[in-house]
C-alpha cells in the first residue's frame, strides 16, 4: 500500500499507468473494441483516408488500420508480457537458489549464465528463431532463452545481500525450512527489483518481438501485429508515409509508458533514490 500511495503521487507513472491499462484493454476486448474485421479484404477501398467510417485509413489490401493496430496489441503484447513471465519465472528461480545455495550450485549456475551473456542478445535471439523457424511461440522460446541469465545474477546479488541478516540466520537457526525461507524472507526483498526490472525490459521485449515480425520471422501474415504492420507499410511508405504513423507511435508510446513506469516503480518501492536526487519521495 505504501509504494501504491508514492506512485499514486507520481504523475507520469499514472499516466502511463493508466495508458498502458487502456490499450491492454483495448486488445484484450478486441472483438468488441475493433470496429472491422482485421484480416477482411477489400481491394477497392485500400489506401482509404482518414474518415468516421475508418478512423486510421486502409492499408494496401483495404484493411482498417484502427482494427488491426487494435488486434495487433493482442499479439505484441500477450506475447511480450508471456516472454517476461516465463523468463522472470526461470531467471528469478535460478537466481534465488545460487544466492542462498552458493558453493558448488552457485558456481555451476554463474558460469552458465557467463557462457550465455557472451553472446549479444539480439544476435543470440536471430540465431535461434533461424534454427527454429519463424512464428511468435519460437520467439518467445529465443527470448527467454537469452534473457534468463541477466534475471538470474540480479537475482542472485539481491538475495546474497539478505542470507547474512540476523532474521535469515535466525530463521535457519529455528530450523524452518528452504522454502519458507525463499517465500517469506528472501522473495520480498528481492520482490521489488524484480518489478522493476521486469517493468524497464517489458519495452525491449516489445521492440525484440515487433522487429522480428518485421523482418517476417515473427507473426505470420494474415495476423495483425504491430511490427507486421511496419513491414507492409514500409513497402508504399514512399507513396503513403501515413501507413507507417498508427504502428509506429503506438510501439513508440507503449514502450516509453513502459520505461517511465519502470522508473516510477523504482522510484516507489526505494525512496532513498528520489532523496538523493533532492526530490521527496
Amino acid at each position: 500500500m505504501r509504494v501504491w500511495r508514492r506512485l499514486r503521487n507520481d504523475p507520469v507513472g499514472m499516466i502511463c499507468l493508466c495508458f498502458l491499462l487502456a490499450v491492454a484493454a483495448l486488445a484484450l476486448c478486441a472483438p468488441l473494441t475493433a470496429p472491422w474485421d482485421p484480416t477482411a479484404i477489400d481491394v477497392r477501398n485500400k489506401f482509404a483516408a482518414w474518415s468516421l467510417a475508418h478512423p486510421l485509413g486502409t492499408d494496401q489490401l483495404g484493411r482498417d488500420v484502427l482494427s488491426r493496430l487494435i488486434w495487433g496489441g493482442r499479439a505484441t503484447l500477450g506475447f511480450s508480457l508471456l516472454t517476461m513471465g516465463i523468463t522472470l519465472v526461470i531467471g528469478s528461480g535460478l537466481g534465488i537458489v545460487a544466492g542462498f545455495c552458493r558453493g558448488k550450485v552457485d558456481e555451476t549456475i554463474m558460469r552458465f549464465c557467463d557462457v550465455m551473456m557472451s553472446f549479444p542478445s539480439e544476435v543470440l535471439i536471430l540465431a535461434i528463431v533461424g534454427m527454429l523457424g519463424p512464428g511468435l511461440g519460437n520467439v518467445v522460446i529465443a527470448s527467454v532463452i537469452a534473457k534468463w541469465p541477466w534475471y538470474s545474477r540480479m537475482v542472485r546479488s539481491v538475495v546474497m545481500q539478505y542470507t547474512d541478516v540476523n532474521y535469515v540466520r535466525f530463521a535457519r537457526v529455528a530450523g524452518c525450512g528452504m522454502w519458507h525461507i525463499f517465500r517469506r524472507h528472501l522473495l520480498p526483498g528481492a520482490l521489488g527489483e524484480i518489478i522493476v526490472l521486469a517493468t524497464l525490459d517489458t519495452g525491449a521485449v516489445i521492440l525484440s518481438v515487433s522487429a522480428l515480425s518485421f523482418l517476417g520471422l515473427g507473426v505470420q501474415p494474415p495476423t495483425a501485429e504491430w511490427g507486421a504492420m511496419l513491414s507492409d507499410a514500409k513497402d508504399v511508405m514512399s507513396m503513403y508515409p501515413q501507413q507507417m504513423l498508427p504502428a509506429g507511435l503506438t510501439i513508440l508510446l507503449v514502450v516509453a509508458s513502459f520505461n517511465f513506469l519502470g522508473d516510477s516503480l523504482r522510484d516507489a518501492i526505494d525512496p532513498a533514490h528520489t532523496t538523493l536526487q533532492g526530490v521527496n519521495p
